[in-house]
């Protein structure tokens, strides 16, 4: 356990809790990717299923937390955090917030009145991406802070907003 400590520059107990997470998240993704990969063959024992589907999961979660690993190496240069452990806070909140802005934009589309069922498809879909856009700016920070990791992820948002030319709203 010290050793993964020393590697992952982990000073407190509690910072462990981002590599769990992390290690719970690629899992999770690798089982429902091989129920998906599993369901496209007709096999009908359920306990050839289950062998399958457990040896082609932990397969894939091996192939995922080895290409993040590799990633968080190309990102060591460009992204300015202390700690390796970072990396998986910084990825954590990206995935949350991704999710949970689509989450959220579809309750901003029912008050205005825009639905999948109501709206024509070539205007629904820009409307939900444009609605999606700020609510993922917002959930970014906010979500960043409660992952303490709120600096990177404001330094960041300033960068886009600034990309945008929205850099005028910003203080300097």
């Amino acid at each position: 356990m010290e050793n993964f400590k020393k590697h992952w520059e982990i000073q407190k107990n509690w910072q462990l809790i981002y590599p769990l997470l992390g290690i719970l998240a690629c899992s999770y993704t690798a089982f429902k990717l091989s129920n998906r990969l599993v369901a496209l063959f007709s096999i009908n024992d359920a306990n050839v299923i289950a062998i399958i589907t457990s040896v082609l999961a932990l397969l894939i979660t091996f192939m995922l937390i080895k290409g993040i690993v590799n990633l968080f190496e190309k990102l060591k240069n460009r992204w300015k955090v202390k700690y390796r452990w970072e990396y998986i806070a910084i990825f954590i909140v990206f995935s949350i917030t991704g999710s949970l802005a689509t989450y959220l934009s579809r309750p901003i589309l029912d008050l205005v009145g825009v639905s999948r069922t109501t709206t024509a498809s070539w205007i629904f879909w820009p409307v939900r991406i444009f609605m999606i856009f700020p609510t993922y700016q917002i959930a970014l920070v906010l979500v960043g802070w409660l992952f303490g990791q709120f600096e990177f992820f404001w330094a960041f948002e300033k960068k886009m907003l600034r990309r945008l030319g929205l850099g005028r709203f910003l203080k300097s």
